[in-house]
């Protein structure tokens, strides 16, 4: 039991540094709200923006590029927003799940239900994910600046200091 009380007594405050990467055929570095968003939240909570991208929904470039962030030692933490849901265009989820090493499904379960409180059955719509990728973290998030608040807010960065430290173990 002592074991148990202390593991819950560290500090879970601890910082990160992430990668933020939107999703999108119609974003531009100007009208990209989401990803704003999870740069002015991350900030916020004493987290450091090491990376900030753009890139069209194509399957091919989003590996590669997520596949080099998780290699760059500088960064801890990727945040997507983008190409979660249904559509023809949306291959966030299939190109994700192939490469995780390790899933994170209740952040999914989690995100839908909260999201079902807000918007109703559309939430079930949302393939939001999370997982490591190495020791890498990773969590994708749809592109409506709402859903990524949610996201955020409810989820990530309160468990973020405490994802940190187990990603490394």
């Amino acid at each position: 039991m002592a074991e148990f009380a202390s593991d819950h007594s560290r500090d879970l405050s601890g910082t990160g540094k992430v990668a933020v990467v939107t999703l999108s055929d119609t974003r531009t570095a100007q009208n990209d709200i989401g990803g704003d968003t999870i740069v002015e939240l991350a900030t916020t909570s004493g987290h450091r923006i090491v990376q900030r991208i753009l890139l069209k929904e194509d399957p091919r470039q989003i590996e590669e590029t997520v596949q080099q962030l998780a290699d760059d030692t500088t960064v801890e933490v990727i945040l997507i927003t983008g190409g979660t849901g249904i559509a023809r265009r949306d291959t966030t989820y299939e190109t994700i799940a192939g490469m995780l090493t390790r899933e994170i499904p209740g952040y999914g379960e989690l995100f839908r239900s909260l999201s079902f409180k807000e918007i109703g059955t559309a939430a079930m719509l949302s393939r939001a994910q999370g997982g490591l990728l190495g020791q890498t973290l990773l969590f994708t998030m749809p592109g409506s600046p709402g859903a990524v608040r949610l996201a955020m807010e409810q989820l990530i960065l309160p468990e973020l200091g405490h994802l940190l430290q187990e990603s490394q173990r």
